[in-house]
C-alpha cells in the first residue's frame, strides 16, 4: 500500500473515490426515489402482496429462508403511517442526494459547501437514526456519506469541480461527447 501514499497515486484514488462514491450516492437516491414513492401510495395488503410476491420463489425452494420470511415478517408489521413516514422519509432523503449530485454535476466549487451541509444534515439524521435501532444497511451509508463529505471538502479546498474531476479521470468520456456533437 505504500504506492497509496506516494502523491500522484495518492491523488488517482482519491479521485476515483470521489468519483465511485458520487455516483452511489446518486443511484442511493435513485432507489429511494423509486421505493419512497410507491411507498406513499400502497397500502398495507397491497405491502403483503408484494412481499408475498417477491420471496415465493425463494421460499419454494428454501421455507426456513431467513431473508424471506424477514420480509414477510416486517411487511406484515408496518402500518398505513409508517408507510407515509417512510416513504416521506425515502423521497425526501432521495431527492436531496440526487439534487445534490446533479448540482456537484452541473455546477461550480461554490456548490460544495451547500453539498456537505446537506449530506452533513442527512447524516446527522442517519446516525440518530442508528442510536434509535441499528442496521447495517444504514451504518454503511453513513460511512460511504462521511468519506464522501470528506472527499468533497477536499475537492473544494482544490477547487475543483466534479466536471473537472471526470475530464481528469475519464478523459475519453470527453473525446466522446466531442465526437458525437453536431459540430465535431
Amino acid at each position: 500500500m505504500r504506492w497509496v501514499r506516494s502523491g500522484p497515486h495518492r491523488e488517482l484514488v482519491l479521485d476515483w473515490v470521489f468519483l465511485v462514491g458520487v455516483l452511489l450516492k446518486a443511484l442511493d437516491g435513485l432507489v429511494e426515489l423509486v421505493v419512497g414513492i410507491p411507498a406513499l401510495f400502497i397500502t398495507k395488503v397491497q405491502l403483503i402482496a408484494l412481499a408475498h410476491a417477491l420471496t415465493s420463489g425463494e421460499l419454494a425452494e428454501d421455507p426456513h429462508d431467513l431473508i424471506a420470511n424477514l420480509i414477510l415478517h416486517e411487511a406484515g408489521k408496518l402500518g398505513a403511517a409508517a408507510l407515509v413516514i417512510g416513504g416521506i422519509y425515502l423521497v425526501v432523503h432521495g431527492a436531496v442526494k440526487v439534487a445534490i449530485v446533479a448540482a456537484l454535476f452541473v455546477g461550480s466549487t461554490r456548490i460544495y459547501p451547500w453539498a456537505v451541509g446537506a449530506l452533513t444534515a442527512l447524516l446527522i439524521v442517519q446516525i440518530v437514526d442508528l442510536t434509535a435501532r441499528f442496521s447495517v444497511g444504514v451504518l454503511l451509508l453513513s460511512v460511504l456519506d462521511a468519506i464522501i463529505i470528506a472527499l468533497t471538502l477536499r475537492e473544494w479546498h482544490h477547487r475543483r469541480s466534479l466536471r473537472d474531476v471526470v475530464r481528469a479521470r475519464m478523459p475519453w468520456l470527453t473525446r466522446l461527447r466531442r465526437s458525437r456533437s453536431p459540430a465535431g
